[in-house]
């Protein structure tokens, strides 16, 4: 059951209006992210296996080098775009920023209802993408992989935990919510080997156990 959330001192009356209307998102099963399903655990370990395996290389990164919340359509953006997609009943105004809605962080099981207390997570962190090869990339291509919403690569999360995971790989961290690990190991391989880039030993060691137990 998700854990719900408010970070705002409510008086008692709005407090229980709150809790009134927040029943429903306890059970409501479209309150969840919408990331774009990723490679079965056979596909995802079979790319794994064809991954070159390089140590990391940071010199030079910087993360104005992925330009990314570019506009997508009209007067969206692409984090406006993943908080309409990954939210439940999303209401945007003029400007297409959320105003109302729920979302459901699939990283810790939390619920939300205000749109700042969310991060649009890059799933692959550019800093580990400039790592793995991106150094080598066009600003045109870093652009498309900041922005990419048809791979699973951007996801909704809970602000804090998304800043907890900074730029690390499933080495040395991830989601706290255990059944969601295959998804994201999933998803992780499956970028990596889109857009060409390596792995170190211990992220592929740590990848390779958890596609074991998908």
């Amino acid at each position: 059951m998700p854990r719900f959330y408010a970070r705002r001192q409510l008086s008692v009356a709005a407090a229980a209006a709150a809790l009134i209307s927040s029943v429903g998102l306890f059970n409501a099963p479209t309150a969840s992210a919408a990331l774009p399903t990723p490679v079965s655990a056979a596909t995802a370990r079979t790319y794994l296996a064809s991954l070159t395996v390089a140590p990391e290389d940071r010199t030079g990164y910087d993360r104005d080098l992925f330009p990314h919340w570019i506009t997508q359509s009209g007067s969206c953006n692409t984090r406006e775009v993943v908080l309409k997609r990954d939210g439940t009943n999303v209401q945007q105004d003029s400007s297409c920023a959320a105003t109302s809605g729920s979302w459901y962080s699939v990283y810790d099981g939390a619920t939300w209802t205000a749109a700042s207390d969310l991060d649009i997570d890059h799933l692959v962190p550019l800093a580990e993408a400039w790592d793995s090869g991106a150094d080598s990339w066009t600003t045109s291509r870093r652009q498309s992989f900041a922005n990419d919403l048809t791979r699973p690569q951007l996801i909704a999360v809970t602000d804090n935990v998304n800043q907890a995971k900074g730029d690390q790989d499933p080495a040395t961290w991830m989601p706290s919510r255990t059944a969601y690990r295959c998804t994201y190991v999933r998803a992780w391989v499956q970028v990596k080997y889109y857009y060409g880039l390596s792995v170190d030993s211990a992220e592929k060691s740590a990848l390779q156990n958890h596609l074991a137990s998908c």
